[in-house]
């Protein structure tokens, strides 16, 4: 089969012309093939070659001009050219230790290197020969199963799983991120059998690896594809039981709760429809916004399954899950952490009259993520009863427009407190104490409260009004007003 516009970028001739004349046959490789007749972009270009990948990088950046980099331990070179990442690498033949992912390596033919390939669509490649230039090498029925929506493994899927396990994760992640509404793909049976059978394998395999996958499936157009999936073959457990967890649906005296597992995934797939642009951390919030329900569950008799406070409780579980899974413990954890802990705040301002007081806590407390904190909650609003989604939106959509015009008066966004720890310190005479903090909180609450104007002569009007109750008093000169920190 030979391909018409695939390899019109000249890079591809000039790889052609340096094999050539290294003596050399190269190959372009995997992904991009595969994304060529999906009509998806790729950037990334691998090259294999029947003798040595670095050698023939070299020859290629020495004819363009490129600077080359050398990676002598995985015997991999690479180089850019007109933004083109190109990736080469000697053909090889693979085998594996049952408790490592790392193989044994040995130098191979282009056949044995597409047989080590994880899945059918991955393994075809474009001929780079000058007798057969653009020639589709399509050993295992690629074409076919991409055109069928197929995952297969070119290999037993057991021997392909066992060796790397990762390619377990790698299959459901081709799933979910190459699915469209034209051609949804599906991992054969045997696969999936395979998987459940082998799902403990994934003991083996690094958590930063893991984490890896989770985030491309996490940024796909339908995430909660993947999640089903893994959940579906036992992997979920293996790595986040915690999300496994919410799963099933518990009865009692003939009342029972949501399916908190399937709501999940229908309000991380909301987030995706809300986002302007993916947000992997909103998107993270989504999955765990819920973590907390498990250790929450109650069953009231007359009442019926409560979950109070499963938003504190889960806020609590994120740098443990981030932790164990060796993801960052820096500001996006605690963006990923704030969302969970305020996820039921704006719909509890949907139940409730919505006053400026609780409005203005709202807004301080999210600060800079309040949109985000907006989508993650209109998300949330799930029911199989259009009348109750329809009612909460309309309410939502009041509460947003209540929001606007508090923030409109008081900027609450950069809110800073007028008064300062240095600045009380000054005006009572008195050194570091936790007096100050609370009188501190006690002008911020009138602040949030409506109870006193955003400024600072209200606020130290205030301070000083109040600061007897706490057994302040005043020193023998005011210091300088200012509001600067």
């Amino acid at each position: 089969m030979m391909t018409i516009g695939y390899l019109d970028n000249p890079v591809f001739k000039l790889v052609s012309e340096s094999a050539s004349e290294l003596g050399l046959r190269a190959f372009v490789i995997g992904g991009y093939v595969r994304d060529c007749f999906l009509g998806r972009p790729n950037d990334d270009i691998d090259i294999v070659v029947e003798g040595s990948g670095i050698m023939l990088a070299e020859a290629v950046a020495a004819k363009c001009g490129a600077k080359v980099s050398v990676f002598k331990n995985f015997g991999t070179a690479m180089l850019r050219y007109h933004g083109i990442e190109l990736e080469f690498v000697g053909a090889r033949k693979e085998s594996y230790h049952r408790d490592s992912r790392k193989p044994i390596v040995e130098d191979g033919t282009l056949e044995e290197d597409q047989l080590r390939r994880d899945f059918t669509i991955n393994a075809m490649a474009f001929s780079l020969q000058e007798e057969d230039f653009g020639a589709l090498v399509d050993p295992f029925g690629g074409i076919r199963d991409l055109n069928d929506g197929i995952i297969r493994t070119p290999l037993d899927p057991e021997q392909t799983y066992s060796d790397d396990p990762l390619r377990m994760l790698r299959a459901i992640r081709f799933a979910a991120q190459l699915s469209t509404q034209e051609r949804q793909f599906t991992i054969v049976p045997e696969s999936i059998q395979a998987m459940k059978a082998m799902a403990d394998r994934m003991q083996i395999l690094s958590k930063e690896r893991i984490v890896e996958e989770m985030n491309k499936m996490l940024l796909s157009a339908k995430p909660s594809m993947a999640f089903e999936l893994m959940e579906e073959t036992g992997l979920l457990k293996q790595f986040l039981p915690e999300l496994s967890r919410l799963k099933g649906v518990e009865t009692v005296d003939g009342k029972g709760h949501k399916e908190n597992f399937t709501h999940t995934l229908q309000v991380l797939d909301n987030v995706v429809a809300q986002e302007e642009e993916p947000n992997l951390w909103l998107r993270w919030a989504a999955l765990l916004h819920d973590i907390g329900k498990p250790t929450t569950k109650r069953f009231v008799p007359g009442q019926g399954w409560t979950f109070h406070g499963h938003e504190v409780i889960g806020a609590r579980m994120v740098p443990a899950i981030f932790q164990k899974l060796k993801m960052p413990l820096n500001e996006k954890m605690k963006y990923v952490q704030k969302l969970v802990n305020l996820h039921l705040r704006p719909i509890a301002l949907v139940d409730d009259e919505v006053t400026d007081s609780a409005v203005r806590r709202l807004l301080f407390d999210a600060g800079e993520d309040i949109d985000d904190l907006m989508i993650l909650c209109n998300a949330d609003i799930t029911s199989k009863n259009p009348a109750k989604v329809a009612r909460l939106r309309s309410n939502f959509e009041r509460v947003k427009e209540k929001m606007a015009e508090v923030e409109a008066k008081d900027e609450l966004r950069n809110w800073k407190n007028p008064i300062t720890g240095d600045y009380i310190m000054e005006v009572f005479g008195i050194g570091p104490c936790n007096t100050i903090g609370q009188l501190k909180e006690m002008v911020k609450d009138a602040i949030l409260d409506g109870k006193i104007p955003y400024t600072f002569e209200a606020a130290d009007k205030y301070m000083r009004e109040i600061a007897p109750s706490l057994g302040l008093e005043t020193s023998g000169t005011s210091p300088k007003v200012t509001t600067d920190d």
